[in-house]
């Protein structure tokens, strides 16, 4: 990586690109910094890294300039790649620059229904960004809550909207990866990412998705919520806020099985003698500050182990299910949060490493070097005809060498797939 002083000094136009290249391919040294952080029983702290980016050097801080409008600053103070992980909006630079950061409201922006003969889906948050000084931002990439790789969605359905002079300019993106879009040399406004559809061809997207629970006891009355929402962090750290002024406590539940989609209606089922209301939930994206639509179970003492269940109303297949006890009541809010543990969080998220790793080249290398793997062994895996096979196998193996070479394989897919990582760590909060 170079600093400011040695772009200004004269580094050529192919150096650069090298530099940039380098900071791509290995997401310059995000390292043991994405470790997972913790809610309170009460949600007051927030996840670590929530006011810091990830750069090339280590931890960048993050100013609150104004709360109640959700409105940042950073300043980068060299080239690299930059990663706030609790929104996984990320910056390429190429120099020295200070970024300032809001939040918006989709629903504020009536452009999206100008157009009768198309169709826009939300597919991730709204920023209002500005930068000083202009023209150092190689590459931004913008989150998104689609669940790829889907054979459902069409990439040519990506599209970064600008809002400009109460005008909805898009722009195709110049890649589209898995939790974000990519755009190269971009232009600052109002931004985020929608799909463009073509109004008859009502498509049901697969939708990266969460349940929030959360339970508020009475002397008489047990009361849960529970939220049906896309997996995005602001989304969650707006609701756990707004819970914990009405004593709210968030409880640790099960990820939802599949992806779910946008639009379908999802049933909130569990004992017969609990009353639900509303009893379906329609899945639906809604920005940080807007209000969340969830159910209210209500459970009476609770004297037994509740399990709770939300189906699908058109095929009926259950997407999620979690059990909670009656004990976890009585001590969660007391209970300080455990203790991160790589070895439970690898085996908590064996399935979806499963299904949404992608190439393991560099994985693999890192095991090797590190001596978890043998050249016979890095080959064994390597050798299976689909994606998941060797992912399957890489993650059995591991296993089976324990804690150390678990903690290794963690260290690895936190440089390697920093996105991913992020994502599985807010789902386990």
């Amino acid at each position: 990586l170079i600093s400011e002083t040695s772009i200004t000094q004269g580094t050529d136009i192919c150096s650069m690109q090298i530099i940039l290249t380098q900071s791509l391919s290995r997401k310059n040294g995000i390292r043991e910094r994405m470790r997972r952080g913790s809610l309170s029983a009460a949600g007051k702290t927030l996840p670590v890294g929530c006011y810091q980016f990830l750069g090339p050097e280590g931890n960048v801080d993050i100013e609150l300039i104004d709360e109640s409008a959700n409105r940042y600053s950073v300043h980068f103070p060299m080239a690299g790649f930059y990663l706030w992980p609790v929104t996984c909006l990320g910056f390429l630079v190429t120099a020295a620059v200070t970024v300032r950061i809001a939040f918006d409201s989709w629903s504020q922006h009536p452009e999206l229904k100008l157009q009768p003969e198309e169709q826009y889906m939300v597919a991730g948050p709204l920023f209002d960004i500005s930068v000083e000084p202009e023209g150092v931002i190689a590459e931004i990439h913008l989150p998104h809550i689609i669940s790829l790789p889907a054979k459902e969605v069409d990439m040519s359905w990506f599209h970064i909207a600008h809002f400009k002079d109460e005008e909805m300019i898009l722009e195709a993106p110049a890649r589209v990866e898995p939790f974000c879009a990519i755009l190269e040399n971009p232009s600052f406004s109002l931004m985020g990412i929608l799909l463009r559809l073509a109004s008859a061809i009502g498509i049901s997207v697969p939708i990266t998705s969460t349940a929030l629970l959360h339970y508020h006891f009475y002397p008489k009355e047990i009361k849960f919520h529970l939220y049906l929402i896309p997996s995005d962090s602001l989304v969650m750290k707006a609701i756990d806020e707004e819970e914990t002024k009405f004593h709210g406590v968030r409880l640790q539940t099960s990820p939802t099985v599949e992806p779910l989609h946008f639009g379908s209606s999802y049933i909130v089922s569990g004992l017969a003698d609990l009353e639900i209301t509303p009893k379906e939930l329609k899945l639906s994206y809604r920005s940080p500050g807007e209000p969340q639509s969830f159910s209210k179970v209500f459970a009476g003492k609770m004297e037994e182990p509740i399990i709770f269940e939300v189906i699908e109303q058109t095929c009926k297949t259950s997407v999620w299910h979690t059990l909670v006890k009656p004990v976890e009541l009585q001590f969660c809010a007391a209970s300080p949060p455990s203790p991160f543990s790589v070895e439970t969080f690898m085996k908590e998220n064996h399935r979806h490493l499963r299904t949404r790793l992608g190439d393991l080249s560099g994985v693999l290398d890192d095991l090797q070097d590190s001596e978890v793997f043998t050249e016979e062994e890095k080959e064994l895996v390597q050798q299976f005809p689909t994606q998941q096979r060797k992912n399957e196998t890489l993650l059995r193996m591991v296993e089976k060498k324990g804690p150390q070479a678990l903690e290794i394989l963690f260290r690895s897919l936190q440089q390697r797939d920093p996105y991913l990582m992020s994502y599985l760590s807010q789902q386990s909060l």
